[in-house]
């Protein structure tokens, strides 16, 4: 593999790539073109094969790619050729649909720790996974060797849950909580934030509408 500075944009292309790998395949297709491939994902095939050469030469001029030998490579830099524990905290709706999700996933990243501090909730199952207090989780984290947390609680508790995977060794955190967590600089942390996004998206569709409008001639 090169040594090279990858940017975020890169390496957050690589699952994208990923998953319509793992199409093809169940689809039993053998061989993809970057042309064929950019074509599925709307991107300029050069920037896929940029993306690809920062970490080798996978692809065979006038065959393409081998869908089998790609997609395995790709698990190889995201390191999900391994498996890989993940903890969960706040078994509300988007915690058991997560879990859910998780249950019939193929990929070797599992949730396999499920926390609340809801007395209710503690010691009820999410499918397979007992819900345990959030006073196990350090223990827990320690005894499956965790190294990715993600927070599904409200805003208000996000931070300090945050916290508590920081110091019991968690190096990534996802966050769905609508808020900014601040976190240590050697552990990082990505925000799942609806609320951005439908914002966002509600001022794409206005925007559209604004041009209609300027496109109408008197």
């Amino acid at each position: 593999m090169k040594q090279a500075k990858i940017s975020e944009a890169v390496v957050k292309r690589l699952p994208v790539y990923l998953q319509v790998l793992n199409e093809l395949q169940f689809r039993d297709i053998l061989t993809i073109s970057s042309q064929a491939l950019g074509m599925k994902l709307d991107l300029n095939p050069a920037q896929i094969r940029k993306d690809l050469a920062y970490f080798g030469e996978f692809g065979r001029k006038g065959i393409g790619y081998d869908v089998a030998y790609l997609s395995e490579k790709i698990r190889e830099i995201l390191k999900v050729d391994r498996k890989i524990n993940v903890a969960l905290v706040g078994a509300g709706n988007l915690g058991h649909a997560l879990c859910n999700y998780n249950r019939y996933s193929k990929d070797s990243m599992k949730i396999t720790a499920v926390f609340d501090t809801n007395p209710t909730k503690i010691d009820t199952k999410i499918n397979h996974l007992l819900v345990l207090p959030i006073t196990e989780l350090k223990h827990k984290i320690n005894e499956q060797d965790i190294k990715i947390g993600i927070i599904t609680v409200p805003a208000p508790e996000a931070q300090k849950v945050a916290n508590q995977f920081v110091e019991a060794g968690v190096k990534g955190i996802l966050n769905f909580a609508p808020t900014v967590i601040r976190v240590p600089e050697e552990v990082r942390i990505h925000h799942a934030d609806f609320t951005k996004e439908l914002l966002s998206l509600a001022y794409y569709l206005h925007r559209e509408g604004e041009e209609s409008d300027e496109s109408i001639v008197d």
